[in-house]
């Protein structure tokens, strides 16, 4: 099965400590060996956004290590991730914590891996369990 990645998998391999970025890069080597790896164009994007890195730099890297970026993402994609980040809106509205704040795409990357019939791979995979409860998840 394909696996997409979501970007903080990629930035703790780039940016993590040791024992973080080597984690990182054993989850991805068996993604690959067990279906490939993709990566929807948000995920790109918020790849460049540390500073210091360049378009060259994530494509490079994508190629290398065999990652697939998805640039288009379909109506149903869209729909999907609207209606996460909607659902996600009205429960932030009620909850009176200090947990970060979600941004639209971290349900782009939830919408684009559930509607294409990809597992996420992410670190973070409280969000998307919550927002997107038919996606397969493998978090570490």
């Amino acid at each position: 099965m394909t696996t997409a990645i979501d970007t903080n998998v990629i930035s703790a391999l780039w940016d993590g400590g040791d024992a973080l970025c080597k984690t990182s890069q054993n989850v991805l080597e068996e993604a690959q060996r067990t279906g490939g790896m993709v990566i929807c164009a948000a995920v790109h994007a918020e790849l460049l956004a540390a500073p210091g890195r360049t378009e060259e730099f994530v494509d490079r890297f994508c190629e290398e290590a065999g990652i697939v970026v998805e640039w288009e993402l379909s109506e149903k994609v869209w729909r999907a991730a609207g209606v996460g980040f909607q659902q996600y809106a009205v429960r932030r509205g009620k909850q009176r914590d200090a947990q970060a704040r979600r941004i639209l795409a971290d349900f782009l990357i939830g919408a684009h891996a559930l509607v294409s019939g990809y597992k996420l791979l992410t670190l973070d995979a409280g969000i998307y369990q919550v927002s997107f409860p038919r996606l397969g998840i493998r978090s570490f």
